[in-house]
């Protein structure tokens, strides 16, 4: 038995890799569009900045948390052994600010 294809067949198979290729380079046309290479790379940007946002967002939040924790108790109520000592330091703070504003103005 022979493998001889006849002419109707290699030309069959010449139409059909000539459809492929067609294809072929036609997604490569689109992937290499100016147009597709700055949306894609404005769609990796975005995420990227999702990404980091979204990693911002929980670090400055758990560091919310845990001075909260500081300052508060599991119950809800102000830990006053530290609120208070905290707002007398920082009304001493203010109060050598504007002391020391006053002076400059003189």
């Amino acid at each position: 038995m022979s493998d001889a294809r006849t002419p109707a067949q290699i030309e069959a198979d010449i139409i059909s890799r000539r459809e492929q290729l067609a294809v072929v380079l036609d997604e490569i046309g689109v992937r290499v569009h100016p147009k597709t290479i700055i949306g894609d790379a404005k769609a990796k940007a975005v995420e990227a900045a999702d990404r980091t946002a979204g990693r911002a967002f929980v670090a400055v939040n758990r560091t919310v948390s845990d001075v909260k924790a500081q300052f508060v108790s599991e119950d809800g109520a102000p830990r006053l052994e530290r609120v208070i000592p905290v707002a007398l330091l920082a009304a001493g703070v203010l109060g050598l600010v504007v002391v020391s504003a006053r002076r400059k103005k003189r």
